[in-house]
């Protein structure tokens, strides 16, 4: 899904901990992808509210062991080419 500039979405969260946000998105500002976490809370006086988390996308580390074995595929494919 691509998310327009200072626009997002963000979809009620199937928490398994209670320490996960109730919600999560992602959002566009100002041409930078983010996800968006939100908790609802309550005040003392009993006013409910969002509380916000803002983080830059996940990536997964790439390992040494995956990049030689990605390396690895490469060269056999290559050397299997008869051309």
């Amino acid at each position: 899904m691509e998310t327009k500039n200072n626009s997002g979405a963000i979809f009620k969260n199937n928490k398994t901990k209670e320490t996960q946000p109730d919600y999560k998105g992602k959002v566009n500002v100002n041409g930078k992808d983010m996800e968006i976490s939100l908790w609802v809370k309550e005040s003392k006086t009993g006013t409910k509210y969002f509380s916000a988390s803002f983080q830059e996308p996940y990536v997964k580390a790439v390992t040494a062991t995956e990049v030689a074995n990605q390396n690895n595929t490469q060269d056999l494919i290559d050397n299997d080419l008869p051309f």
